[in-house]
């Protein structure tokens, strides 16, 4: 998606270990107006697929998951980083080890919330080694829904998880995918 890759070059900074800030348009400031770009390019690539619910992670990815859940006029569901005394007793746990923080974390969803029924469409902003991606489709699979595949704002590609989840046979739809990134060269999309 041009638009988005724009933005990426114009205002997306690369920290030291592979980080990507785009907090001034896509995770702490949100651009609405893109966004609902996005969700509209996304809901297009999907189109026909019956999708009935959309899942992510909290919290970067809620945005535009809520953004594509609306578009689909369907239930944006979110599993949770952290067991919350709100969580109710039948829950799905997946371990995953988060590549931004560094550390590992339990994300839970609540079973009731998906069903044998639902053909699910995973949305996040980010996949960089997969684990966060992974942890869902873990959680998706327990609750015996279908995954139709993954929406990703934008995929790191040369950290290999998308063109790894591909050859599993995961479908993995990218807005942006970036094939290298420093602080001299800049960013080269795929």
């Amino acid at each position: 998606m041009e638009k988005l890759k724009e933005r990426i070059i114009a205002e997306g900074v690369v920290f030291p270990g592979n980080i990507l800030h785009v907090g001034s348009f896509l995770n702490q400031r949100i651009d609405t107006t893109l966004a609902k770009e996005m969700a509209k390019e996304i809901v297009r690539i999907y189109m026909g697929c019956n999708i009935t619910a959309v899942v992510t992670m909290e919290a970067s990815g809620i945005a535009l998951a809520f953004a594509v859940a609306s578009v689909l006029t369907i239930p944006l569901v979110f599993a949770k980083k952290n067991k919350t005394a709100n969580l109710g007793n039948n829950l799905l746990t997946s371990n995953i080890h988060s590549y931004t923080h560094q550390k590992d974390y339990i994300a839970s969803l609540d079973a009731d919330f998906l069903t044998l029924e639902d053909t699910v469409l995973i949305v996040d902003d980010f996949l960089a080694n997969g684990e966060a991606i992974r942890g869902m489709i873990d959680l998706i699979n327990q609750s015996g829904a279908k995954l139709i595949g993954c929406a990703i704002a934008i995929e790191k590609g040369f950290q290999g998880a998308g063109d790894r989840l591909r050859s599993e046979g995961i479908r993995v739809e990218s807005l942006a995918i970036i094939e290298s990134m420093s602080k001299e060269d800049g960013i080269v999309f795929r």
